[in-house]
C-alpha cells in the first residue's frame, strides 16, 4: 500500500500560521482587542480584568510557580487546570472547573465575573458564588507568596462548603 494511503497528508508543514490551540486563542484575543479599539471601545471598561493565557512551571511535588501579576486580571493555565486571579490587592488560585458539574469556567469581561457556560452559575473574581445552580464558591487551591512568585499547590484544593476556614485562608495579600 502506498505511503500516502497510510499516513495522513500534512499540507500545513510549510504554513506560516502559528500552530496550536494556544497560539490560536492568543491571536484571537489580540484580534478581538484590536477590533474593540478600532470601534472606539473604552479599553478601561472593556478590559477591567484582562484575561491572559499562561503556563506555570510545575515541580515534582505538584506545586506550580507563577509570576506575581503586576495588575488586576485573570490568567488561565489550561494545562494545569488553574485560574490565577489578582483582584483588589489579593491573589487567588482556582480550579478551572465549575463546582456544580465540572464544566470549564469562563471569564465574562462585560460583567467582571466568572460564569459557567453550561448552567450559568456566576462567581465574583474572588470565587464567591453569586447565583445559578452551583451551591458554593469556586474551588480554591492553596497559594503562597515567595518573592516575585506565587506558589500554587494543586494537591490542596478547598471547597467552600466542606472546609470554609481553609477556603477563606487560600488567598495571598499583595499589599506593600
Amino acid at each position: 500500500m502506498p505511503d500516502e494511503m497510510i499516513r495522513p497528508r500534512d499540507d500545513c508543514h510549510n504554513c506560516s500560521l502559528a500552530p496550536g490551540r494556544r497560539a490560536f486563542i492568543r491571536d484571537s484575543l489580540l484580534i478581538a482587542a484590536g477590533a474593540l479599539a478600532a470601534l472606539g471601545a473604552n479599553p478601561a471598561a472593556a478590559f477591567a480584568l484582562p484575561v491572559e493565557l499562561m503556563e506555570g512551571g510545575r515541580r515534582a511535588d505538584e506545586t506550580i510557580k507563577y509570576p506575581v501579576p503586576a495588575t488586576d486580571g485573570v490568567q488561565i493555565d489550561k494545562d494545569n487546570q488553574v485560574i490565577l486571579v489578582r483582584w483588589q490587592n489579593a491573589a487567588y488560585a482556582f480550579n478551572l472547573s465549575c463546582p456544580h458539574q465540572n464544566t470549564a469556567l469562563r471569564w465574562d469581561d462585560a460583567d467582571s465575573r466568572f460564569q459557567c457556560p453550561k448552567h450559568h452559575s456566576k462567581y465574583r473574581p474572588d470565587g464567591e458564588f453569586i447565583e445559578g445552580r452551583a451551591t458554593r464558591g469556586m474551588d480554591r487551591f492553596a497559594i503562597q507568596h515567595q518573592g516575585d512568585q506565587l506558589i500554587v499547590d494543586v494537591d490542596k484544593m478547598f471547597k467552600q462548603d466542606e472546609d470554609g476556614a481553609a477556603w477563606n485562608a487560600a488567598v495571598v495579600s499583595l499589599t506593600a
